[in-house]
């Protein structure tokens, strides 16, 4: 009678460690593809603030004097050739409540603007048909920096050329505003101004 060896065939590793390593990186291939799309086609636009002194934002600019502050003077390189409005956005990335404490809520900028003076009125609608919205202490327009003890905070000031105007009301909510921009960004530029007492 012949004799015959049976070998014992270790599944683990061809049968489950190759495939989920084929899928993790056929996904991480997927995950880099849509980053890359999501980008694409959107320019890049300069954001200065003549009122910074660096990167610091000065008192004047902040709320620490019992007042709201006035708005940091901004100025932004020409915008694509289609942009029909700006909008602005300011929050505090270094909040302690667990999420980005909104500043400022500006939209609805004609597209011809290339600067903002400093000290914009505190207004629903502003004369030239800008609208603004509610900051996280429920009040219109710009409210400076204050951050609770002495550590350094940064704010973060977002300027997104859109091509369309965005014809939401005034008090519109930086929620709304986000959600209303979606798919219309053609250009976006930020600015990084700190602040600490």
């Amino acid at each position: 009678m012949t004799s015959r060896t049976f070998f014992a065939f270790d599944r683990s590793f061809p049968l489950v460690s190759w495939p989920w390593l084929v899928l993790t990186l056929v996904a991480s291939t997927l995950i880099g593809c849509t980053s890359s799309a999501g980008q694409q086609g959107t320019a890049s636009l300069e954001l200065k603030s003549a009122s910074f002194s660096g990167d610091a934002i000065p008192q004047a600019n902040s709320s620490c004097n019992g007042q709201d502050g006035a708005s940091p003077a901004l100025s932004w390189s020409a915008p694509p050739e289609h942009t029909q409005s700006f909008a602005v956005i300011v929050f505090d990335k270094d909040s302690p409540f667990g999420f980005k404490f909104t500043h400022w809520v500006l939209y609805d900028m004609p597209p011809d603007k290339r600067e903002l003076a400093e000290g914009v009125a505190k207004q629903e609608q502003l004369p030239d048909g800008s609208r603004q919205g509610p900051n996280d202490y429920d009040r219109i327009g710009y409210v400076g920096p204050c951050p609770p003890g002495h550590s350094s905070h940064h704010y973060v000031f977002d300027l997104y050329a859109l091509d369309t105007k965005l014809n939401l009301p005034p008090k519109a909510s930086k929620k709304q505003v986000l959600k209303a921009m979606k798919g219309h960004v053609l250009a976006s530029g930020e600015l990084v101004g700190r602040f600490q007492h």
